[in-house]
């Protein structure tokens, strides 16, 4: 099992994984990423979604995403 399929999402946007006993908090755009990367979405497929879904620049939505990428790394969580 992936780190990130044990994240526990809430409605006021904190992740909380129980097994690492770590807690976060998120925007509304991390909470989005996290749930299609439940959803086993590759990072190209959650732009395009995202892109879809809301009025962004696709290059913006590129370098938050791969930044939000590099985090769940540093955490251990992808």
């Amino acid at each position: 099992m992936k780190q990130i399929d044990g994240l526990v999402l809430d409605e006021n946007n904190v992740a909380f994984h129980p097994m690492m006993g770590n807690s976060y908090q998120l925007n509304f755009l991390a909470k989005e990423i996290i749930g299609l990367l439940k959803l086993n979405k590759n990072k190209n497929e959650i732009i395009d979604e995202i892109y879809n879904k809301y009025e962004v620049s696709k290059e913006d939505l590129f370098i938050d995403v791969n930044d939000f990428f590099t985090k769940l790394k540093i955490y251990g969580l992808v």
